[in-house]
């Protein structure tokens, strides 16, 4: 195969096809058979609907898709540790390597404005028969997990892992979350690994809620409302939960989050976009609780995180509802962008079931 098929987002609620030629991987660059590549949030919201984002999110009209998986076709010249058949996720922002940020993992963060390229966004991504990728960029794919677990595992539950692992879960906790899409889902999965038992899950889409109850993620499924916190207070004995994640980025559902903590409580906001309004005194200083920003995960990060995975017996691919064939791409981020679903997929080769 000399040529492919990508697909862009021009912007508009749609996707085109273009064709490009196969790349040659260079120096510490390897070629990646893409098997699964799935459809974040971020994508519908900055992208997809319309180019509205800035900086890291400033689409570049590459081939979409920052959450790829797949299998290493060739090596370039200066690679040192990965060899074609490798099966690999790939973390989805490439850094200059140097900076603090870098050099701590969180590649998300690279501060050069000429090196730092996310994939999908600013070089091309996943929605494509082949992907070239940093041999750096690299998170190897345990046999255990399906390409499709990998390709979650690049973006969404990794993201999701940081901020678990930032305020810190166990079997003594309550834990909320508001927002059920993939993340929240990932969420309330990670927590149960670690051991929390009462789970409570809001959202304002009625099957979200019914996917969680199905899947079996949650204590409490409760539709969102003013009467969350009460409701949240009641189920806790009075007190709120000790952990709560918002997953949303509504201001309601944010508001909820703080609110529903008791003392001493920690609340991370994880989903992106909108805006919070709350009263510092009563909501957060009085009561000692700490709100916690976080942005993805570092390369370090998820390696661990495919590790404990493993251990845990965990799939996240049991969050995708719906998979589709490169050439059904358009359907897959329409069917994403209506919010009824769970996790979408475009997959390749034994990904497709």
């Amino acid at each position: 195969m000399k040529t492919m098929q990508g697909a862009v987002l021009p912007g508009n609620s749609t996707v085109e096809f273009r064709e490009y030629p196969v790349p040659e991987p260079g120096h510490g660059e390897v070629l990646v058979r893409t098997k699964s590549s799935t459809i974040c949030g971020s994508d519908i919201r900055a992208i997809y609907r319309e180019h509205v984002g800035k900086g890291p999110e400033g689409y570049q009209g590459v081939i979409a898709g920052h959450e790829p998986c797949g299998q290493i076709e060739a090596v370039g010249p200066g690679c040192r540790r990965f060899t074609p058949g490798d099966r690999v996720i790939v973390y989805h922002i490439s850094g200059c390597g140097v900076c603090n940020d870098c050099r701590r993992g969180y590649m998300i963060s690279c501060t050069s404005e000429t090196w730092r390229r996310a994939y999908g966004w600013q070089r091309d991504g996943g929605m494509a028969p082949y992907i070239l990728a940093e041999e750096k960029d690299l998170v190897l794919l345990p046999d255990e997990l399906s390409y499709t677990d990998g390709a979650q595992v690049a973006c969404g539950f990794g993201t999701v892992y940081e901020a678990i692992e930032k305020v810190g879960v166990c079997g003594a906790d309550a834990v909320l979350v508001t927002g059920l899409g993939p993340v929240g889902l990932a969420t309330l999965m990670l927590a149960k690994a670690l051991g929390a038992r009462e789970l409570i899950g809001i959202d304002t889409v009625p099957g979200r809620l019914e996917l969680a109850k199905k899947l079996g993620l949650v204590t409490y499924a409760l539709p969102a409302g003013k009467d969350n916190v009460d409701e949240i207070r009641e189920i806790t004995g009075g007190a709120g939960v000790e952990r709560a994640f918002d997953c949303s980025g509504a201001d309601p559902a944010r508001q909820t989050a703080i609110r529903a903590t008791r003392k001493w409580g920690r609340i991370a906001l994880v989903g992106e976009g909108g805006t919070v309004a709350f009263n510092p005194s009563p909501d957060i200083i009085h009561d000692q609780k700490t709100i916690y920003g976080s942005w993805v995960t570092s390369i370090w990060r998820m390696e661990e995180l495919v590790e404990r995975l493993v251990r845990w017996g965990i799939h996240p691919e049991e969050l995708v509802t719906n998979r589709f064939t490169l050439e059904r791409a358009d359907d897959a981020y329409r069917l994403m962008a209506g919010g009824e679903c769970g996790k979408v997929a475009v997959v390749f080769d034994e990904e497709v079931k």
